[in-house]
C-alpha cells in the first residue's frame, strides 16, 4: 500500500482522528500524527496497543503489590517513554485513571523526594494537553497538593538540615499545580480564601505567602455560569489592594501574575475600563526608565519590578471590547517610551524594553489564534463582542511599529525586534514589510556599515515567510523578493562572513530564478578559491578548520542543497555541469575547500542521483584507478593530491539513495579494493568513508527528497506557475514522502560488502590477540579503522547483542522486561551477527593490547568507540539526534506560523520532523535488560577507565558513563568493581588507577553519579569508602589532581544530595485505582488478577524494606563513624566524613546515640570547619529532640465579647483588640500569666481569623519542665552531660567568641539555633553554669564577645517560650542588668549585632510576654549620656524589636512618638537619621489599603500636622533659608527660626526614609511641605552644599517618583501652581523639574483628568514667560520633554502663541548707553522675555522630536533662524537648538532631507555652517 494512499484515509481529519468505527475498540485522546507517515506505520498501533496493555497492567500490579520500588518507578518511566513515542495514545478512561493514580501517588506524604518528583513530572505531562480532558471528566482536590507545598516549599526542617530537596523541587511543585488547577472543584475558591485570608497581614512575610499561595492556586478558567463561585470571590478585594499598595513590595508582582492570567482566561466576563489608567501607570513606572535631570531610583524597584512577560500577557487580554480604551493608553505607552527605543541610548532597563517589544505582538499574535483559528474544547470561548476586529489588529500594529523599527539598529536588540517583526507580519504584513524593506534597501547599498545590515537583514528573514506568501493584505510581496536577492548578492564576502549567512536563509525561500543561481555559484566558487589556503595548511598541518570555515562550510552547503532542491530541471542541468566541471578541472586539499566543493557536489548529486553519478562515478573511478595502477603508490606514506582528492569526492557523493548506487557496485568495490589498505593514513581514512556511506546509504530508512511541493518543480510553467508556492506550507496529509527502505537487493550488497572487507580484518585481529599474528601499530589502526566504520555503516542491519542476562541485583515481583520496537527491518538471523564476532575479536585484542602495549593510546580510542557503537549504535548516535532535534526547533520557530497554527510549516520542515521521529524510536534504549555480554564489556570500559594515560581514561569514562545509564539496574554490579581501586589495604593500585576510580564516581555532568544513587544499597558502600580511601598508599594529598578531586566529589555529593525515603508504604486509596487500571480493557493483555496471597507477600516484603532501609541507615552511621575515627586519617577525610554525616541527620528518625555523642564532643574540635558542622547538626538534633507541646481550638470572638464583623475588615477592630499590648493588663503575677491566652505569631486576626484559631494549652498539659537527668532519654543525657559540665562549657564559649574573619562576621542564626534548643529542650538547667559566662562577656566590649553574647541571650529569649511564670521571672531578672550593660557599651562593630539580637528574640512572640524587655528598651533612648552615637544605636535596636511587632503594640509606639517629638530637633545628623527610620516604622501601620479600618497606632495626619505648627516661622519668610545653624549646643535659648530648621532636617530624614518603605503615602499633609522643599532645593548639581539643601532636594526627587491616585492629583497642581508664583525664582525652577518626572510617573493618571493636562499645559507655558532666564530655559526643556512623551500635542493654537510671542517689537537701542548688552544687572525689557519665550517655545517643539523630522518642523526652523541676530539670550538659544537639530538628525540626513524644499535646504546648510555657528 502506498505511503500517500494509507496517510489520508478519505477526507484529511484533525490529526489522529480516523474515519469510520474503530477496530480497536478506544478513541485515542491524541495521538503523534507523524507516526502515520513513518514507513512502516501499518505495524505500529499492534505495537502501541501491547506495550499500554503491558504498561497498565504492570503499574497496577506494582502499586497493588506495595511496590513503589523498583516496579512502580520502572512502570511509570515506561509511561512516559509511551507518550514520548506516540503521544496520548489511550482512551480518555484509561487517562484519567492514570491521572488519578499518579495524583494520589504523589501526594502519599512520606513518599521519598526523588520519586515524588519523578511522577511530578510525569503527572504533568499527562495533564498537559488541557483540552483533552474537561472538568467533568476529573475532578482532582486542592488540599494534598496544598499539604505537598506547604510541607516542601515552606518546610520548617528544611533550614536545619534535617532535609535535603533537590533545586529543581519549587519549579516542578509550582508547575504540577498549574497543571492541575483547571480541575479543583467549583468550591475550592471559597476554601482557599478561607484558608489563606487570615495570612494576609502587610507587614508581615505570610502576606508573600499567601499571594504567592492564591497566585499559584486559585483556579480563574470556571465557566461562566460559576464565576459567582469563581474570580468573583476575590476580585474586587484584591484588585482594590493591588491598586492601593505602593512601593512595590515583592507581592504586588505576584498578583499581576493573577490578574494577567484572571483576564487571559476571562476575556470579556470582566469590566477592566475602571482599572486601566492605573494599570498602565504601574506597568510604565515598572520599567525603571530614568527620567527628568537629577535621577535616584528608589533600589527596591530594581529587583521587585513586575515581570514583563505576565504583564503583556494582561495588555493582551484586556485589550477588544467595545470601549478601546487599552488601545488607547497602549498607544499612549508606546508614545511614551519610543524615544528610549533609539539606538543611541542604553542603560539597564533597555532589556526590559526590548523585552516587551518582543512578547506582545507574540502575545497578541496567540490570541488570534485563539479566537480564529484554534480547534474549540471546552474552555470559556471569548464573545463575540470582545473578539479583535480588523481594526483592532491595524491599531495595534500601528502603535508598536514605530519603537520596532527604531530597535531593529540597535546594539543589543535586533533578535527581538526580528522576532517581533515576524508575529507583526503575520498580523498586517502590509503594514509591516514596507517599512522594513524601505530600510532594507538603503542598507544592502552601503554594505559598508555589517552592523546596520546584518540587523536589517536578520529582520527581514523575520518577515520572510509573509513576504513571499503574500496574501489578501499584501499581495505584491513576492516581486520584492528578487530585486532584494540581487542587490544581496555583492555581498557574498569571504572577510564579512555573518552577512553571507542571512542571505543564504533569504535565497532559501524562493524557487526560478535562474541568472540569480548562476550567479550564486559564481561567487561561491570564488569564495572557495579564497580559501584555499594551500601552502600555509600544508606547513602547519592542523586537522581542525577554523571557526570561521566551518561556519562557512555549513552555510554553503546548506543553502546550495536548498536551490538546488527547489529549482526546475533545466536550471538544475547547467547548474550540475557547473559544479561538475569546477571540481574536476581543479584539485583541492581535503581539508578545508575540498570539504567546500565535495559539500556542493554531494547537494547536486543528492537533488537529481541518476543524471549526477553518471557524470561522477564514472570519472573519479577512472582517475583512481589510474593513479593506483601502480603498486607502489599502495605503500606511500604521502599521496598525490589528485588522488585524495577524488577519494574524496567519491565518498562524499556515495552519500545518496542507496538503490541508485546499485549499478556502479563494480566499479566501486573495484576502489575499495585498491585504496582500503594504502598505507597513507589519509589515504584509507577516505576510503573507509566510502566504505561507511556506501553501508549506510544501502541499509538506512531516510527520506530521499525535500522539496518543498510533492513531486518536484519538473512540469512545464504552463500548468504550473511556481511563484504560487513560495513560502506554501506543506499539507501534513498529502506530504507524500518517498521513503528509502533498504530492498532485498541492497542489503544483499551491504552483506557481501562486510563480508568481503570486514570478514579478513576480523581474523587477522583474531590472530593479532591470540598472539599468533605479529602486527604494527599502523595495521592495527588501520583494521580497526575498517572494522568501525563497517559497524557504524551496517547498526541498522546487525540485531542487538544476544546473551544470558544477570540476575539478582533487585528482587522484584513484577516483571521488568524491556520492550522492543520496530524500526523498519527485520533481522536476517539466518546470517551469522556480525556485532557479536567484532564484541568477541575486540575484547581479545584489548587483552592482548593492554598487556603488552597499553602506550598504543591510537588503537585503544578506536576500542573505545568500537565498544560503545556495540552497547548502543543502531543506525543513529544520541548527539546528533539531539543537536538535530535542537535545530529543528529553531527553524520552526523562525518560519513556523503562529497565527494559524495546526502545524503549518513548510515541506522540508515536516519531513525532517518525521525522520526524528524514526530516529527516536531507533535510539529509545532505555531500560534494556542487562546481559553478561554487556557486563564483560562494561568490564572492559572500567579497566580503561583506569588504565595508566589520561587521555584514554578520559575517553573511556565517557563511554562508561553512557553505558552505564542505559541498562537496568547496572550500577549495582559496577560499584563494588570501581571500590576496590580504593580499598586502603590493597597495595597494588597505581595512582592513575585511582584517580580513575574516583573520575568514575563523580561521573559526568549530564550522566549517573555513582556516589551518589539515591539508593540505601549503593550509598552504603561508596560513602564509606570514599572516606577511608584516605589511608589508600595510592592517595597523596600532594597531588593537587587528586585533591581537587576529592573536592568536586565532596561538593557533587552536597550538591546533589536528597533525603532519601526510609518508608515506602502505599496508602489504600492508591490501591483501589491501581485496581481499576489493572482490570482496564481495550487495550488489554490475557493475566489473572492478584490473589490475597500474593497482595499478602508484597505487604511482606513492603515492610522488609522499611526494615532493611532503616537498618542500611543505622549502619552507613556507624561505617562512617568508624571512618571518621580511624587513627592516622588524614584531616581532609575526616573532614568530608563528617560532611556526609552531617547530610544524614532527618526529621522522622533521631540520630543513633553514637552519632549525637559524636557531635556534640565535636562541637569543641580544633578545626573550625569541624565545629561549624557540628553546630548546625547539634541544632538540627535538639529539633529532633523537641517534645510536641499540646494545642487547643479558641474562638477569638468569645474572648473579644464582640461578634464577627459582617464584612471582611482588616486592621485593629474590636475583636482582635485583646492582642494588643496593654500596660494595664499585663499578666505580672502567676495566676494572670496562666489564665493569659498568648498568641504567639503576629499575623493572625489582622485580616480575618482562620476557621480554627489554634493556641497553645495550658501549663499543666505541656510536657514536664525542670527535669532531672533520670527524667531524660538517652539521647538528652548525651547533651544534658557535656552542658552541666563547666570545663565544656567554658571551652565552647571560648570557641563561639573567636572571631572567624575580620570584619565580616555577623550574627549567626545557627549558633543562635542550637541555643535556642538548648533552652526549650532543657528550660533553665545549664543557667547555673552559663551565667558567669554571659556576665563576663557581656563586660567586654570586643567585638566577637560581644556578637557570642548576643546570640546567646537571643536563644535564650527565644527559646524560653515555654517556660513557666517563675522561671521567665528569674529570667528578667538575670537578662535585665545584663542588656542594660550591653547597650551602654554598645560599639560601631557591634550595634548590627545587637539589633539583630533583640529582633529575633521579638519575632513571633506575644508581646505581652516580653513586656520586661519592651519597658527596658523604652526606658531612655536617648539619654545623651554616651554621647550621639549610643544614642543613635539604641534607637536602632529598639526599632528592631518593635518592628518585628507591627501592629500589635500601639501603646508602645505612641509612647515613643510622644517621647520622640520634643526631641526632634537634635542636632547630630547619625541621631536625626535613626530617629527619621524609627518614625517610618512608627507610622508603617498607618496604611490606607481597602478594607482597612482607621488604626490605633499613630497616624501620620495628626503628626503632619504638629509638625506644621512649628515650621510656620519658616513658611512665612520668603527670604532663602541659609543653614546658619552651629554644630554644638550654645547657651541660651535658640530662636524659633533655627528650631524650625533643625526640625526640617529631621523630617527630611523621615520623609527620605520612607518614600521607599511604607505601604501608602499620605499624600495631602505632605503636600503642606512641598512649598518649602521648593524654595530649599539647590539648583545645581553640586556636592558642597550643605546637608539640608542637598536632603531637601533629594527627598524631592523621590516624592515626584511617588504613586498619585487619581483623587490626589488636583491637590498637588494646586500646590505647584501656588509656589509658580512664588517670588523666588529657585522654587519656580524646582516645580518645573519635580513636574517633569511626577508626570512622567503617573503618566495615564494625569492623561486620564483633562483638567490637569490643561492645567500642567498653562503652568508650563506661563513659566516660559518667567523673568528669571534659567526658569526659562527649564521651561522650555519641560515643555520639549512633555511633547516628546506625548503628554501635549503640537497643535496650532501652542504655534500660532509662539509665534505671536517672537513678533514682540523689542524697544530701540539707546546710543549712549554701550554697556547696555553687556551690564548683567539691568533687569530684561519685558518685551525681550516675551520675544524669548517665543524662540523657546519654538526651540521646544523642534527638539521634541529628535529622531523624525514631522511636516511642520521645516517651516518651524525657517521662523527660528529669522530670530539668529537678535539680542541675546536668544541668539544663544537658537543656535543651541540649530546645533542639537544637527546632533539629532545628523545620523539619517539623508532620509530627512526629504521632507525640505530645496529653498529651505540652502538656509539650513547656510545656517548650520554658517560663521555665527562657530562665533
Amino acid at each position: 500500500m502506498e505511503p500517500a494512499e494509507r496517510a489520508g484515509g478519505g477526507d484529511p481529519l484533525e490529526p489522529g482522528g480516523r474515519p469510520g468505527p474503530d477496530p480497536r475498540g478506544f478513541v485515542p485522546q491524541k495521538e503523534i500524527v507523524y507516526n502515520k507517515l513513518l514507513p512502516y506505520a501499518e505495524r505500529l498501533d499492534a505495537e502501541s496497543d501491547l506495550q499500554l496493555a503491558q504498561i497498565k497492567s504492570n503499574l497496577g500490579r506494582a502499586v497493588q503489590l506495595q511496590e513503589l520500588w523498583p516496579g512502580g518507578l520502572f512502570w511509570t518511566r515506561k509511561l512516559s517513554t509511551y507518550i514520548r513515542l506516540y503521544g496520548r495514545k489511550f482512551s480518555k478512561e484509561d487517562h484519567v485513571l492514570f491521572i488519578k493514580l499518579l495524583y494520589e501517588l504523589v501526594s502519599i506524604p512520606k513518599l521519598e523526594i526523588s520519586m515524588m518528583q519523578g511522577f511530578a513530572r510525569l503527572l504533568i505531562n499527562l495533564l498537559k494537553k488541557k483540552e483533552l480532558l474537561s472538568r467533568d471528566d476529573l475532578e482532582l482536590p486542592w488540599r494534598p497538593l496544598y499539604d505537598m507545598v506547604e510541607r516542601i516549599l515552606y518546610s520548617k526542617t528544611e533550614h536545619l538540615g534535617l532535609n535535603w530537596f533537590p533545586n529543581s523541587v519549587e519549579n516542578v511543585l509550582k508547575t504540577l499545580v498549574k497543571s492541575c488547577r483547571p480541575y479543583f472543584p467549583a468550591d475550592a475558591t471559597a476554601e482557599m480564601l478561607e484558608e489563606w485570608r487570615p495570612l494576609m497581614c502587610p507587614f508581615d512575610v505570610t502576606m508573600q505567602k499567601a499571594i504567592t499561595y492564591f497566585e499559584i492556586f486559585l483556579p480563574t478558567s470556571l465557566s461562566p455560569e460559576l464565576h459567582h463561585k469563581g474570580f468573583k470571590l476575590w476580585f474586587d478585594e484584591l484588585i482594590g489592594l493591588w491598586v492601593s499598595v505602593q512601593n512595590l513590595p515583592q507581592w504586588e508582582g505576584q498578583l499581576v501574575n493573577l490578574f494577567a492570567r484572571l483576564a487571559t482566561d476571562n476575556i470579556g466576563y470582566i469590566d477592566w475600563d475602571p482599572y486601566v489608567p492605573k494599570i498602565f501607570t504601574r506597568i510604565l513606572r515598572s520599567l525603571n526608565l530614568p527620567v527628568g535631570s537629577s535621577q535616584v531610583l528608589v533600589p527596591r524597584f530594581l529587583t521587585n519590578a513586575y515581570d514583563i512577560g505576565h504583564a503583556v500577557i494582561w495588555i493582551t487580554a484586556m485589550m477588544g471590547g467595545p470601549s478601546k480604551l487599552v488601545q488607547k493608553h497602549l498607544a499612549g505607552l508606546f508614545n511614551s517610551i519610543t524615544s528610549f527605543y533609539h539606538p543611541s541610548n542604553n542603560g539597564r532597563w533597555l532589556n526590559k524594553l526590548m523585552k516587551l517589544l518582543q512578547r506582545l505582538p507574540n502575545s497578541v499574535v496567540r490570541r488570534l489564534h485563539r479566537e480564529r483559528y484554534k480547534k474549540p474544547s471546552w474552555l470559556t470561548p471569548v464573545p463575540d463582542s470582545h473578539k479583535l476586529t480588523d481594526q483592532d489588529v491595524t491599531d495595534f500594529v500601528q502603535c508598536i511599529i514605530q519603537p520596532v523599527l527604531l530597535a531593529m539598529f540597535s546594539k543589543t536588540g535586533s533578535l527581538e525586534a526580528a522576532q517581533a517583526l515576524q508575529n507583526l507580519a503575520l498580523m498586517r504584513p502590509e503594514l509591516v514589510i514596507p517599512p522594513v524593506l524601505e530600510r532594507t534597501y538603503p542598507a544592502l547599498e552601503t554594505l559598508t556599515e555589517p552592523h546596520q545590515l546584518t540587523a536589517t537583514l536578520s529582520c527581514v528573514i523575520g518577515v520572510a515567510r509573509s513576504l513571499v506568501s503574500g496574501g489578501k493584505w499584501f499581495p505584491e510581496g513576492p516581486t520584492h523578493m528578487l530585486p532584494l536577492l540581487m542587490r544581496a548578492l555583492p555581498g557574498v564576502d569571504p572577510n564579512d562572513f555573518s552577512k553571507c549567512m542571512v542571505e543564504r536563509e533569504l535565497c532559501s525561500a524562493t524557487a526560478e530564478f535562474e541568472d540569480f543561481v548562476l550567479q550564486f555559484m559564481d561567487r561561491c566558487f570564488g569564495l572557495i578559491e579564497s580559501s584555499t589556503l594551500e601552502q600555509t595548511r600544508e606547513e602547519t598541518e592542523t586537522e581542525k578548520m577554523t571557526h570561521l570555515e566551518s561556519l562557512v562550510e555549513l552555510g554553503l552547503s546548506s543553502t546550495f542543497s536548498t536551490i538546488l532542491t527547489q529549482c526546475s530541471k533545466e536550471i538544475f542541468m547547467v547548474a550540475l555541469q557547473k559544479v561538475f566541471n569546477f571540481s574536476i578541472s581543479h584539485i583541492f586539499e581535503t581539508r578545508v575547500a575540498g570539504r567546500m566543493v565535495a559539500d556542493m557536489c554531494r547537494a547536486a548529486v543528492k537533488c537529481c542521483p541518476e543524471e549526477s553519478l553518471k557524470l561522477f562515478v564514472p570519472h573519479c573511478c577512472s582517475v583512481i584507478t589510474q593513479l593506483t595502477m601502480n603498486d607502489d603508490v599502495l605503500n606511500e606514506e604521502e599521496l598525490d593530491k589528485e588522488l585524495l582528492w577524488n577519494l574524496q569526492l567519491l565518498s562524499e557523493i556515495s552519500r545518496v539513495d542507496g538503490k541508485k548506487l546499485l549499478p556502479y557496485r563494480e566499479h566501486l568495490v573495484k576502489i575499495l579494493q585498491r585504496t582500503l589498505h594504502l598505507t597513507c593514513k589519509q589515504g584509507y581514512t577516505l576510503s573507509c568513508n566510502l566504505l561507511h556511506h556506501l553501508l549506510r546509504s544501502t541499509t538506512l530508512i531516510y527520506p530521499t527528497e525535500y522539496c518543498s511541493v510533492p513531486g518536484g518543480f519538473d512540469k512545464p510553467p504552463s500548468e504550473y506557475f511556481p511563484i504560487k508556492d513560495w513560502g506554501k506550507p506543506g499539507d501534513l496529509w498529502n506530504l507524500g514522502i518517498q521513503w528509502h527502505v533498504p530492498s532485498s537487493e541492497e542489503v544483499a550488497f551491504a552483506f557481501y560488502l562486510l563480508d568481503s572487507f570486514l570478514q579478513p580484518e576480523l581474523i587477522k585481529l583474531q590472530r593479532c590477540g591470540d598472539g599468533e599474528l605479529e602486527m604494527s601499530r599502523d595495521d592495527v589502526l588501520q583494521s580497526l579503522t575498517i572494522v568501525h566504520n563497517c559497524l557504524i555503516g551496517s547498526g541498522n542491519l546487525l540485531p542487538p547483542l544476544k546473551g544470558e542476562p544477570v540476575t539478582n541485583l533487585v528482587p522484584s515481583m513484577v516483571s521488568l522486561e524491556e520492550t522492543k520496537l520496530y524500526t523498519g527491518l527485520e533481522y536476517d538471523l539466518s546470517r551469522e551477527n556480525h556485532r557479536e564476532t567484532i564484541a568477541r575479536v575486540i575484547r581479545k585484542l584489548l587483552n592482548h593490547i593492554l598487556n603488552n602495549s597499553e602506550d598504543d593510546t591510537k588503537s585503544l580510542f578506536l576500542i573505545i568507540k568500537i565498544t560503545g557503537d556495540l552497547l548502543q549504535f543502531q543506525g543513529s548516535h544520541k548527539h546528533e539526534f539531539d543537536s538535530r532535534w535542537k535545530s529543528f526547533n529553531l527553524v520552526k520557530k523562525s518560519m513556523e506560523n503562529r497565527l494559524h497554527g495546526k502545524k503549518q510549516h513548510i515541506r522540508a520542515l515536516l519531513i525532517d520532523r518525521v525522520m526524528l521521529q524514526h530516529e527516536l524510536r531507533t535510539l529509545t534504549v532505555e531500560g534494556c535488560e542487562y546481559k553478561k555480554v554487556h557486563q564483560d564489556m562494561i568490564r572492559d570500559l572500567l579497566r580503561l577507565s583506569t588504565s595508566s594515560y589520561s587521555q584514554v581514561r578520559n575517553k573511556a569514562q565517557q563511554t562508561f558513563f553512557a553505558a552505564l545509564g542505559a541498562y537496568n539496574f547496572c550500577c549495582r554490579d559496577i560499584i563494588p568493581l570501581v571500590l576496590e581501586f580504593l580499598r586502603p589495604d590493597r597495595q597494588d593500585v597505581t595512582q592513575q588507577q585511582f584517580k580513575g576510580a574516583l573520575y568514575c564516581l563523580l561521573g559526568n555532568h549530564s550522566g549517573v553519579c555513582l556516589a551518589n544513587l539515591h539508593d540505601w544499597d549503593c550509598i552504603v558502600q561508596t560513602w564509606p569508602a570514599i572516606v577511608s580511601s584516605g589511608l589508600s598508599k595510592a592517595m597523596s594529598l600532594e597531588k593537587p589532581s587528586i585533591v581537587r578531586l576529592f573536592d568536586d566529589l565532596a561538593e557533587k555529593i552536597h550538591r546533589q544530595y536528597e533525603t532519601i525515603g526510609l518508608d515506602f508504604t502505599i496508602p489504600k486509596s492508591c490501591v483501589g485505582i491501581a485496581e481499576l487500571l489493572q482490570q482496564s480493557k481495550n487495550p488489554s493483555i490475557k493475566q489473572i488478577m492478584l490473589s490475597s496471597e500474593k497482595i499478602k507477600e508484597g505487604l511482606k516484603r513492603q515492610q522488609e524494606r522499611n526494615a532493611d532501609a532503616l537498618r542500611n541507615y543505622e549502619n552507613l552511621i556507624n561505617t562512617l563513624l568508624d571512618g571518621v575515627e580511624q587513627r592516622n586519617l588524614p584531616w581532609k577525610f575526616e573532614h568530608i566524613g563528617i560532611g556526609l554525616l552531617s547530610l544524614l541527620l532527618r526529621d522522622d528518625r533521631v540520630l543513633p546515640l553514637r552519632a549525637i555523642r559524636f557531635f556534640v564532643e565535636n562541637l569543641n574540635h580544633d578545626a573550625i570547619v569541624v565545629r561549624k558542622m557540628a553546630i548546625s547538626a547539634v541544632a538540627g538534633i535538639l529539633k529532633q529532640l523537641k517534645r510536641t507541646h499540646k494545642k487547643l481550638i479558641i474562638n477569638p470572638y468569645e474572648i473579644s465579647g464582640y461578634p464577627k464583623p459582617p464584612q471582611i475588615v482588616a486592621g485593629d477592630r474590636p475583636d482582635n483588640h485583646w492582642l494588643h499590648y496593654d500596660s494595664k493588663s499585663i499578666p505580672r503575677t502567676k495566676k494572670e500569666w496562666e489564665s493569659s491566652c498568648f498568641v504567639e505569631k503576629t499575623h493572625w486576626g489582622y485580616y480575618t481569623w482562620p476557621q480554627n484559631m489554634v493556641v497553645y494549652a495550658g501549663v499543666e498539659e505541656q510536657p514536664k519542665l525542670g527535669r532531672s537527668r533520670e527524667d531524660l532519654t538517652e539521647a538528652e543525657q548525651i547533651i544534658f552531660d557535656h552542658f552541666s559540665d563547666p570545663k565544656f562549657v567554658e571551652q565552647l564559649i571560648t570557641f563561639l567568641s573567636l572571631e572567624d574573619r575580620k570584619g565580616k562576621d555577623k550574627f549567626n542564626p545557627r549558633r543562635f539555633c542550637l541555643f535556642k534548643g538548648i533552652f526549650r529542650n532543657f528550660d533553665d538547667a545549664f543557667l547555673p553554669v552559663l551565667k558567669p559566662h554571659l556576665e563576663r562577656l557581656v563586660s567586654d566590649s570586643h567585638e566577637s564577645t560581644q556578637r557570642c553574647v548576643a546570640e546567646i541571650i537571643a536563644g535564650l529569649i527565644r527559646g524560653s517560650k515555654h517556660w513557666t511564670f517563675e522561671k521567665v521571672e528569674k529570667l528578667s531578672e538575670l537578662l535585665c542588668p545584663l542588656l542594660r550593660t550591653a547597650l551602654s557599651n554598645i560599639t560601631v562593630e557591634t550595634y548590627n549585632d545587637w539589633g539583630t539580637c533583640i529582633a529575633t528574640s521579638c519575632e513571633s512572640r506575644d508581646p505581652r510576654k516580653l513586656h520586661w524587655l519592651f519597658e527596658l528598651l523604652l526606658e531612655s533612648p536617648l539619654s545623651g549620656e554616651g554621647g550621639s552615637f549610643v544614642d543613635a544605636c539604641r534607637l536602632y535596636v529598639l526599632q528592631g524589636g518593635l518592628a518585628q511587632q507591627e501592629w500589635r503594640v500601639p501603646e508602645l509606639l505612641h509612647r515613643l512618638l510622644k517621647y520622640l517629638e520634643p526631641k526632634l530637633t537634635q542636632v547630630y545628623k547619625n541621631v536625626r537619621e535613626r530617629i527619621g527610620s524609627v518614625l517610618t516604622y512608627i507610622f508603617m501601620i498607618d496604611v490606607s489599603l481597602p478594607n482597612t479600618a482607621p488604626t490605633a497606632s499613630p497616624r501620620v495626619p495628626e503628626f503632619t500636622a504638629r509638625i506644621l505648627d512649628k515650621l510656620k516661622p519658616l513658611m512665612d519668610v520668603d527670604e532663602e533659608i541659609q543653614n546658619h545653624v552651629m554644630e554644638e549646643n550654645g547657651i541660651g535659648e535658640e530662636d524659633e527660626r533655627t528650631q524650625g530648621i533643625k526640625l526640617l532636617k529631621t523630617i527630611l530624614k523621615w520623609l527620605m526614609a520612607s518614600a521607599g518603605r511604607s505601604f501608602s503615602t499620605a499624600v495631602t499633609e505632605q503636600l503642606q511641605l512641598l512649598p518649602l522643599f521648593f524654595k530649599i532645593a539647590p539648583v545645581e548639581n553640586d556636592n558642597s552644599y550643605d546637608e539640608l539643601k542637598r536632603d531637601a532636594k533629594l527627598c524631592l526627587s523621590l516624592m515626584s517618583q511617588g504613586l498619585l491616585y487619581p483623587h490626589q492629583v488636583p491637590l498637588v497642581l494646586r500646590v505647584l501652581k501656588q509656589t509658580a508664583r512664588s517670588s523666588s525664582w529657585h522654587a519656580r525652577y524646582t516645580v518645573l523639574t519635580y513636574l517633569q518626572t511626577m508626570v512622567f510617573y503617573n503618566l495615564f493618571i494625569f492623561l486620564n483628568n483633562e483638567d490637569a493636562v490643561k492645567d500642567i499645559r498653562w503652568l508650563v507655558i506661563s513659566l516660559l514667560e518667567d523673568e528669571q532666564l534659567e526658569v526659562r530655559e527649564m521651561a522650555a526643556t519641560t515643555l520639549s520633554g512633555l511633547l516628546q512623551c506625548n503628554f501635549l500635542t503640537m497643535d496650532s493654537p501652542m504655534q500660532i502663541h509662539f509665534e505671536q510671542l517672537c513678533k514682540t517689537k523689542l524697544p530701540k537701542k539707546r546710543k549712549r548707553d554701550p554697556g547696555f548688552i553687556g551690564d548683567p544687572n539691568t533687569i530684561p525689557s519685558a518685551e525681550l522675555v516675551k520675544r524669548h519665550a517665543g524662540v523657546l517655545g519654538l526651540g521646544a517643539c523642534v527638539l521634541s522630536s529628535p529622531y523624525d523630522v514631522p511636516t511642520w518642523m521645516p517651516q518651524l526652523l525657517m521662523n527660528l533662524s529669522a530670530h539668529l541676530n537678535d539680542p541675546q539670550p536668544i541668539e544663544m538659544t537658537v543656535k543651541k537648538t540649530l546645533s542639537n537639530f544637527r546632533r539629532t538628525h545628523h545620523d539619517n540626513w539623508q532620509e530627512h532631507k526629504q521632507q525640505f524644499t530645496d529653498d529651505q535646504l540652502l538656509v539650513l546648510t547656510d545656517l548650520l555652517v554658517s560663521p555665527c555657528y562657530y562665533a
